[in-house]
């Protein structure tokens, strides 16, 4: 699904007019944008959280070269299912 097939799926079960979808998803959006920049989790009852990650340092190799390469740790999206979510997706 796209951006634009979730604007419209949201107007139609929301009975919004398509502009307040769009400024609604975008809001919701950027909402989650701003809270894991901030390092903060965001916690929906019963569909997930989404929260901040750590990839710890680490050897790799660059592929045209073959040289061991050093990368950097990062703070990664992440994402986890809540048990609404997973029992919707088995069919229960």
């Amino acid at each position: 699904m796209t951006k634009s097939e979730l604007v419209d799926q949201v107007a139609d079960r929301a009975e919004l007019t398509k502009q307040d979808a769009t400024r609604a998803v975008e809001a919701v959006l950027a909402t989650v944008e701003d809270a894991l920049r901030r390092g903060s989790e965001i916690t929906l009852s019963g569909f997930g959280k989404f929260h901040v990650g750590e990839r710890g340092a680490r050897q790799g190799v660059n592929p045209r070269t073959g040289e061991r390469i050093q990368i950097a740790a990062t703070r990664i999206p992440r994402f986890t299912a809540g048990s609404g979510l997973k029992s919707a997706v088995k069919g229960r």
